[in-house]
């Protein structure tokens, strides 16, 4: 597929998704978000691709909705909506619930949904300029792009509640502190440390960290005894794994396992 809007590379089983409207400080619309579904697919289903960076091109990662782009479409601005959360929804959806880790390198501004996508990484890089912002009072909306489920779980209900009704600019130090990112580096060495991170990721056990990513999604909505369950499962589904059985293997013989993502 021939993208506008954004960049999509694969290098090193790694996939690279670059929002890339830096004229609009990547604001998102209609295409940006089908083009944005479409990569998500994509990485989800080839088995050529064992992790995904996602970040923005220019000085901002993502300003959220191109709220010139809404105001264009008056009263049916509701119908444009529903299409592009239908199209956004189901990028972040398939980004958080694939197996391969999603690193979110934020480069500057994260607002809106923009924010959602940046903090829907597995692990999250913090530029020293990033900046992390609700935005949607502001302009009489409310959120959307799982922000509403992501971050009370990332910064608890009350530190959620003050972001998205006072739209509070979050500087990246101070997310670190919160728990909302994992680690804060100097702007030019964004992309060299999520690289580094995503070839380890590319060579590790694929299924496992997919294993990793359900269990710990549903954690906060299953009783005890169900996530018991749901970790026995999943810890038996990864043993007939060809990962899983070599994990073992190198374990008892003293080496370093060689995984296939399989």
């Amino acid at each position: 597929m021939n993208y506008e809007t954004i960049i999509f590379e694969v290098k090193e089983q790694t996939a690279f998704i670059t929002l890339n409207r830096p004229e609009a400080f990547n604001g998102l619309n209609l295409t940006v978000g089908k083009e944005l579904m479409h990569a998500a697919i994509r990485c989800d289903e080839s088995s050529e691709i064992r992790a995904v960076i996602l970040t923005g091109a220019g000085k901002a990662f993502c300003a959220g909705g191109d709220l010139k782009f809404f105001s264009g479409y008056g009263d049916q601005l509701p119908v444009v909506l529903k299409e592009m959360t239908v199209y956004c929804h189901a990028a972040a959806s398939r980004l958080i619930r694939m197996d391969k880790p999603l690193i979110t390198a934020v480069n500057g501004a994260a607002a809106g949904m923009g924010m959602g996508f940046a903090i829907a990484g597995d692990i999250i890089l913090a530029a020293e300029s990033a900046s992390f912002t609700a935005a949607y009072t502001a302009a009489g909306l409310s959120p959307d792009g799982a922000m509403t489920h992501l971050l009370p779980r990332m910064i608890g209900l009350s530190r959620a509640r003050e972001m998205v009704m006072t739209n509070r600019r979050v500087k990246a130090q101070e997310a670190l502190d919160w728990g909302l990112v994992n680690k804060v580096v100097p702007d030019g060495d964004l992309l060299k440390e999520t690289e580094t991170l995503s070839k380890s990721f590319a060579h590790g056990p694929t299924h496992s960290y997919g294993m990793v990513k359900k269990l710990l999604n549903e954690s906060f909505s299953s009783t005890l005894e169900t996530q018991m369950e749901q970790e026995a499962r999943g810890i038996c589904e990864m043993a007939k794994t060809r990962d899983g059985l070599e994990g073992v293997a190198a374990f008892v013989g003293k080496r370093r396992p060689v995984f296939k993502g399989c």
